[in-house]
C-alpha cells in the first residue's frame, strides 16, 4: 500500500515537471513567435534593410563660407546637419556611454544584465534601454505607449531594430546617429546645431562640462531646457559628471571642480532673421529655389532645400563678412544720431521728411500703409479701407528697432502703427558688397542695418541714383574711344549740350557743385574727376555720346534701364550696389568683366556634386583704358573727395562727432570715387585695391529722408567711413592677404598717366588749329 502511494506521488510530481517544461518551452516558443511576428511586421511596419541603411531624417540645407564656416541653415522644422563620429568630441562620447549605456562596447544591441535588472526591479532601477535601442526608438518608433500590451510590443520592436542596427552599423556610427537625431530644443536639432546654438562651438570643440550638459538633456530635453530651467539643467549635468567619474572617464578632483561651475552658455540662436550674412542668405534662398526648379533629382522628383541636407558652398568669407557688418554697426549709429539731432519736430515739422508739404507726407504714409502686412491681413479679413486706416491710429504694444549704445537693439513700447511707419522711415539704410575682381567671388554682402526689422536688401534688390560714381564710366569711355589722358587739360567753364543733340528735350547745362561761381581756369582730367567737376564730365559725354557710354556699361554687367540722355553722365540712373561693384571690378581686372559669383558648388547629403559654377567673363575695355581709369580714380583718394582716407593725426570737426574710425591713415594705392545725389538723398563710395572692390551706399528708404546740408549728406561722410572701417579690419587680418601693392600696369601703356611730368593739351584743341574747341569767345 505504501509502495503504491509512493508511485502515485512520483507520477503526480512528474506531471508538474512536464507542465513546467511545457510551460517553459511554450513560453520560449511564444517569445520567439512574438519576435518573429514583430520582425515580419505583424504588429506594425518594421524598417527593411534599405530603410535601415538610409533612415529618413529631415536634414537642413547648409550654407558654407569660402573659409569653411557655416553661415546659416535652410530649414522648416528640423535644423539638423549630421556629423560623423570623428567630428565628435571624445568628451561627448565618454559622457554618453557613462550615462546611458556603460556596457555599450560589449553588447550587441541588448544589454542582458540591464534588462534582467529592469525586470527584477519592475523598471524602477532603469538601465534596460541601450544606446542602440534608444536610437531605434528615435528613428523608427517614437514615444512610448501607456498601454502595457502596446508597451511590451513596442519594446520587442526596439530590441529587433537595435539588433539590426548593430549588424548594419559600427558602434561609432550608431553613436554618431544618436547624437545627430536628437532634438535639443531651441532649433537645436542634432548635436551640431546644439553645440553651435548653446556654446558657439563645433561638436569636436566641446569640453567636459559642455558635453555633460548636452548629454544630460537626453533624459528629457523639454524638462532640461537650458534657457528655461538652468538650475535643473545644472543638476542634471552634475549627475552626468558623477557618472563619468564613476566609470573613470574623469577623476574625482575634476568632477568636484566642474560641478561648481555654471553652465557657461554662449547662446547663439540660428534663425532665418538672425546670425551672420542674413541678407545674403535671403538672396541665396531665391537662388536655390530657382536652381531646384530647373534641376530635378535623377528620379524626377524635386530636391527640398529644407529637408534634403544640401550643402551650398559660397564665396562669402565669414571673416570679411563679419568685418563688413561690424563696420556698418560702428558707423551707422553715430550717423543716425546726428540725423535725429537735425530732424527733430521743432527743427523740421515734417520730420523725418524734408522738402515735402504736409499733403505729400500724408500721401506717402498712406502708400506705406497699403504696402504693410497689417493692411494685407485686414483686407483679407474683409475690413473696409476706413476701418483699416482707423486701426493705424490706435496705440498698440510693439517691439521696435533702435540703436542703443552703438548696437542694434529692440525696445518695447506703445505706439500707433502710423507713428511706427514714420519712425522706421527715419532710419538711414545701407548696402555694401565686396568682391575679388579677378575671380568674381563676392566676399561680403550687407543689405541693410538689421534684417529682423529692415528686410529689403539694398545690395541687389534696391536701386538708387548713383551720382558721381557714374562719372568714371564716362571717363573710361573717353579713354577707350578717343585716347583721353588723365593729364589732358579742359576748361573749367560753363558748358551746354544743345536741345535734341542726344535726344534731350531741352538744353542741358549742368552746373558744378559750387553753383554759378564755381568755375575758373583749366583742369586736367585727373583733377576734374578728383574734384567731381560736372561741366568737364559733360564735355566728355558730348565727345563720346550717351549711347556709347550705355553700351559699355551694359557690357560691364549693368542690367537696369538707363535712358539715352546726356544727364546720365552725372549719375541720374538708378543702379544697385551689386551692379556698381561688378562694373567697377573690370577696371581693377584689366578691362575684363567677371560676373559676380556667390555660389561655387552644391552637394547632396552624400557629397555628390550637383552644381559647379562656370566663370562668365568678357573683354569690355582695353587693359590700357582700364589702367588709366584706375589712375584717375587714385587721384580721388590722393587729393579729392576721398583724401580723408589718407589723413593722419587727431580727429577734428564732424569727424570727431560722427565719423567712426577716423583718421584711417591708409598709405597704399587706393582707387575710389564718392557719389552724392541731389538733395543729399544718396551717399556712395566705391573703393578698390588690386584684389578687392567694395561698394557702399547709404540713404533713407524715401528720397525725402536726407541730411539738409552736404557736410553730413555727402558720400564722403555717409558711405566712405564704412569702407574705411572695413578695410582697416581686413588689413589687420593678415590671413586675408588683401593687397597693399600697386595696380598692375599694362606692358604697352602709351597714355601718359604721370601729370607731374607734363600735361597734354590735345583736349583743348581737337582740330589742331590752335583754337580750343570748347572755349567760346
Amino acid at each position: 500500500m505504501a509502495k503504491n502511494n509512493k508511485t502515485a506521488e512520483t507520477q503526480d510530481f512528474s506531471k508538474y515537471i512536464r507542465w513546467f517544461w511545457w510551460t517553459f518551452t511554450g513560453g520560449i516558443v511564444f517569445v520567439i513567435l512574438i519576435f518573429l511576428l514583430a520582425s515580419w511586421g505583424l504588429f506594425g511596419e518594421m524598417p527593411d534593410h534599405t530603410v535601415l541603411e538610409n533612415p529618413k531624417t529631415n536634414l537642413a540645407g547648409e550654407i558654407i563660407s569660402s573659409d569653411g564656416k557655416t553661415l546659416g541653415k535652410f530649414y522648416l522644422n528640423d535644423n539638423r546637419t549630421p556629423v560623423s563620429y570623428e567630428d565628435l568630441s571624445q568628451n561627448l562620447v565618454d559622457a554618453l556611454i557613462a550615462t546611458e549605456d556603460a556596457r555599450y562596447r560589449s553588447h550587441s544591441g541588448i544589454d542582458a544584465l540591464g534588462t534582467l535588472r529592469a525586470v527584477v526591479k519592475l523598471g524602477s532601477g532603469g538601465g534596460a534601454s541601450t544606446i542602440s535601442q534608444q536610437l531605434a526608438k528615435q528613428l523608427f518608433h517614437g514615444e512610448g505607449s501607456t498601454n502595457i500590451v502596446e508597451r511590451v510590443l513596442q519594446k520587442v520592436k526596439e530590441w529587433i531594430i537595435a539588433i539590426r542596427l548593430e549588424r548594419q552599423y559600427t558602434k561609432e556610427e550608431i553613436i554618431a546617429q544618436y547624437f545627430n537625431i536628437y532634438d535639443f530644443l531651441n532649433n537645436a536639432d542634432g548635436i551640431r546645431s546644439a553645440s553651435r546654438i548653446y556654446f558657439g562651438k563645433e561638436p569636436n570643440e566641446l569640453d567636459v562640462k559642455e558635453s555633460a550638459m548636452l548629454v544630460g538633456m537626453f533624459q528629457n530635453s523639454a524638462l532640461y531646457n537650458p534657457r528655461r530651467n538652468p538650475v535643473g539643467v545644472k543638476n542634471r549635468r552634475n549627475v552626468v559628471l558623477r557618472q563619468m567619474e564613476k566609470y573613470d572617464f574623469i577623476d574625482e578632483k575634476t568632477k568636484d571642480s566642474l560641478q561648481k561651475t555654471d553652465l557657461g552658455l554662449n547662446y547663439s540662436p540660428e534663425s532665418h532673421r538672425e546670425g551672420i550674412a542674413t541678407y545674403f542668405r535671403t538672396y541665396l534662398d531665391g537662388f536655390m529655389k530657382d536652381w531646384i526648379k530647373n534641376n530635378p533629382k535623377p528620379d524626377g522628383t524635386k530636391y527640398s532645400l529644407y529637408n534634403d541636407g544640401l550643402k551650398i558652398y559660397t564665396t562669402i568669407d565669414s571673416r570679411m563678412q563679419k568685418y563688413a557688418e561690424d563696420a556698418v554697426e560702428q558707423h551707422m549709429p553715430r550717423l543716425q544720431a546726428e540725423f535725429f539731432n537735425q530732424n527733430t519736430p521743432t527743427r523740421n515739422p515734417t520730420a523725418p521728411f524734408l522738402d515735402l508739404k504736409k499733403e505729400e507726407v500724408d500721401a506717402l504714409l498712406l502708400r506705406s500703409m497699403k504696402q504693410s502686412e497689417r493692411w494685407r491681413i485686414m483686407k483679407a479679413l474683409g475690413k473696409t479701407e476706413k476701418e483699416i486706416q482707423e486701426s493705424f491710429k490706435k496705440p498698440t504694444h510693439m517691439s521696435v528697432f533702435e540703436w542703443k549704445d552703438g548696437k542694434a537693439s529692440e525696445k518695447d513700447t506703445i505706439m500707433r502703427p502710423m507713428d511706427s511707419i514714420r519712425y522706421y522711415k527715419s532710419f538711414l539704410r545701407t548696402g555694401m558688397m565686396s568682391m575679388d575682381p579677378q575671380t568674381g567671388h563676392v566676399k561680403a554682402w550687407v543689405g541693410g542695418i538689421n534684417y529682423r526689422h529692415f528686410q529689403y536688401d539694398m545690395v541687389k534688390q534696391g536701386k538708387r541714383q548713383v551720382g558721381s560714381t557714374f562719372k568714371p564710366f564716362v571717363y573710361s569711355a573717353a579713354i577707350d574711344q578717343i585716347h583721353a589722358s588723365p593729364c589732358d587739360l579742359y576748361p573749367d567753364t560753363p558748358f551746354c549740350i544743345e536741345k535734341g543733340k542726344y535726344g534731350n528735350v531741352e538744353d542741358w547745362c549742368p552746373q558744378n557743385s559750387g553753383g554759378a561761381n564755381d568755375y575758373g581756369g583749366t583742369r586736367t582730367l585727373k583733377n576734374a574727376l578728383a574734384n567731381s567737376v560736372n561741366t568737364i564730365t559733360a564735355r566728355l559725354m558730348d565727345k563720346v555720346g550717351p549711347q556709347m557710354v550705355i553700351d559699355m556699361v551694359k557690357k560691364l554687367g549693368v542690367e537696369s534701364d538707363i535712358p539715352v540722355v546726356p544727364s546720365i553722365a552725372l549719375g541720374t540712373a538708378d543702379l544697385s550696389v551689386y551692379e556698381m561693384v561688378g562694373a567697377y571690378a573690370a577696371f581693377a581686372n584689366q578691362g575684363v568683366y567677371t560676373k559676380p559669383v556667390m555660389v561655387t558648388s552644391i552637394e547632396d547629403k552624400n557629397g555628390t556634386i550637383l552644381y559647379q559654377f562656370k566663370p562668365e567673363t568678357r573683354d569690355v575695355l582695353s587693359d590700357e583704358a582700364a589702367y588709366v581709369t584706375v589712375k584717375l580714380l587714385e587721384g580721388v583718394v590722393e587729393s579729392g573727395s576721398g583724401a580723408r582716407l589718407r589723413r593722419t593725426g587727431e580727429p577734428y570737426g564732424i569727424y570727431k562727432e560722427v565719423i567712426t574710425g577716423f583718421p584711417y591713415g591708409f598709405t597704399n594705392p587706393i582707387a575710389g570715387k564718392t557719389g552724392t545725389t541731389q538733395n543729399q538723398s544718396d551717399g556712395w563710395f566705391m573703393g578698390m585695391v588690386p584684389n578687392l572692390v567694395t561698394g557702399v551706399w547709404v540713404g533713407g528708404e524715401e528720397r525725402s529722408v536726407h541730411f539738409k546740408s552736404i557736410t553730413y549728406g555727402q558720400g564722403a561722410t555717409m558711405a566712405l567711413p564704412i569702407w574705411g572701417l572695413y578695410m582697416k579690419s581686413c588689413y589687420a587680418d593678415k590671413d586675408l592677404n588683401v593687397s597693399i601693392g600697386d595696380f598692375e600696369a599694362p606692358a604697352n601703356l602709351s597714355i601718359n598717366v604721370d601729370c607731374s611730368i607734363t600735361s597734354s593739351g590735345n583736349a583743348m584743341d581737337d582740330d589742331s588749329d590752335g583754337i580750343p574747341d570748347d572755349l567760346s569767345f
